[in-house]
């Protein structure tokens, strides 16, 4: 047969198996069931104690099937994506949270649930525009958010923490288990004054109120609105993107994103701010390629809008990202509360965590597709994990589990926690040192889990293991 009728035949059988694997659901509604069971008691044999060969089989089979369509549609991003995880140790903790949460299927079904971010690690919280434009610090990553149990963040968090502290600050097992527990600490500390003093809604870290190592990623984010899009974006004339490596301009899919813009600026009730946005008129439009760790391959647009001075200085970028189903989900005990689907639920989750919030943060259709939307700003920026020593690395991980805190606080008022949360999560960390002490031994056995699962990946990876999806014959 000649080689243009192997490549037909290919093409058939890819439409057969792929019809195939989205009628089978992947396995999601199997670890729904299993979650369920696990939460009602019942004694049965999670993912988390798979050894061997099974444990290789299950760590490649869930990769393979949280990249399917990446895979299939042979997205050269899902080739990088790989590459990346293999070399990086870190980069596949924070790029697999689907391996990683299977292997939590319903547990802690005993404690108090939480608006959660769901993708907790020490480079998900950062500085970002609150609903004025101006430079908060806070939790910076909704990708994931469901409800669940508190302990689900933490954990996620805490072995975020281990990895990162290990990679990046090369520190021996007994630092890490001490920034560990700054992060817990932290965290506790936080929830217990909110329970008593209930301030989480006014408690934003800013440029005046934040411990040094904060501030000084204030200081390193800062940069001026007219450098930043003329040094990184615009085109010499500043009437569009120019074209790189990373940005490729669609000036003929305005109107489509035009109509974006005016969708999301009705759900959000954005109002016309001629000091700010303009008449939020879109100026260009780009593809965004090569962004992201969890992410990356998923289509991504920037948006142009022409600023109130109509001279590209101060120009705003929305930035339009594809959403997809939470790693989280199925996962989880069975609750009452629902974040909703895809985009709307990550609008949700940063409609409930990030009080103050960017106010283009939201959910939009574009295409028939559900897409994410934020404010791209130059001071949006994440700390340099490489430039922490031991001392700045406790203050930072003490920070960011307060503002966790912070975030899950604020779910039973602007969210759908129909209880007081403060004091629950309190009453169910008690006692306070046991439950620091379990937080890191379980951030311990799951960072040397992962670092199994990693060689493991690696191995597969190298015979070519990620070039094609699992298929379910007839």
């Amino acid at each position: 047969m000649s080689e243009n009728g192997n490549q037909g035949q290919e093409s058939e059988l890819q439409k057969t198996t792929s019809k195939i694997y989205e009628k089978s659901g992947g396995k999601v509604d199997e670890f729904r069931k299993l979650a369920e069971r696990i939460a009602n008691g019942e004694e049965v044999i999670p993912p988390v104690l798979l050894t061997g060969q099974a444990r290789r089989r299950h760590v490649r089979s869930t990769l393979r099937e949280d990249h399917a369509d990446r895979i299939e549609q042979r997205n050269p991003a899902a080739e990088v994506k790989f590459n990346e995880l293999a070399k990086d140790f870190f980069k596949f903790y924070r790029g697999t949270a689907l391996l990683f949460y299977r292997d939590m299927v319903g547990m802690d079904s005993d404690m108090p649930s939480v608006m959660a971010l769901g993708d907790v690690h020490p480079q998900n919280f950062g500085v970002m525009p609150d609903k004025n434009g101006a430079p908060i610090f806070g939790v910076n990553d909704f990708d994931e958010a469901v409800y669940a149990p508190f302990t689900w963040d933490l954990k996620r968090g805490a072995v975020g923490f281990w990895i990162a502290v290990r990679e990046a600050g090369g520190m021996k097992r007994k630092k890490r288990r001490k920034i560990v527990k700054k992060f817990a600490k932290g965290y506790l500390e936080a929830m217990q004054n909110y329970a008593d003093r209930a301030t989480e809604s006014n408690d934003d870290y800013r440029m005046d109120n934040s411990p040094n190592v904060i501030r000084r990623l204030f200081e390193e984010a800062w940069t001026d609105r007219q450098d930043w899009l003329w040094s990184d974006y615009l085109k010499p004339s500043g009437r569009g993107f120019r074209a790189s490596d990373e940005l490729q301009p669609i000036s003929s899919e305005l109107d489509k994103f035009q109509q974006a813009v005016n969708d999301l600026a009705k759900s959000n009730g954005i109002e016309v701010t001629p000091d700010r946005a303009g008449e939020l008129k879109v100026k260009d439009v780009c593809v965004r390629h090569g962004q992201g760790t969890a992410s990356l391959g998923l289509p991504r647009f920037y948006v142009l809008i022409e600023g109130p001075s109509r001279d590209a200085t101060d120009d705003i970028i929305i930035e339009f990202k594809k959403a997809r189903r939470s790693a989280l989900e199925g996962l989880t005990p069975p609750t009452d509360f629902h974040a909703g689907e895809e985009a709307d639920r990550i609008a949700h989750g940063q409609s409930v965590q990030l009080a103050h919030g960017d106010i283009f943060y939201g959910a939009v259709k574009i295409d028939g597709e559900s897409y994410m939307s934020r404010e791209r700003a130059p001071f949006r920026d994440d700390i340099d994990l490489d430039d922490l020593s031991y001392g700045t690395w406790k203050d930072y991980a003490r920070v960011c589990g307060a503002a966790l805190a912070q975030a899950h606080a604020l779910s039973d008022d602007l969210g759908q926690i129909d209880y007081d949360v403060e004091p629950s999560i309190i009453e169910a960390a008690k006692p306070r040192k046991l439950f620091i002490k379990d937080l890191i031994r379980f951030a311990e056995e799951a960072a040397d889990r992962l670092a199994a699962d990693h060689e493991f990946f690696r191995e597969d990876h190298k015979d070519g293991a990620f070039e094609r999806v699992d298929i379910i014959y007839r």
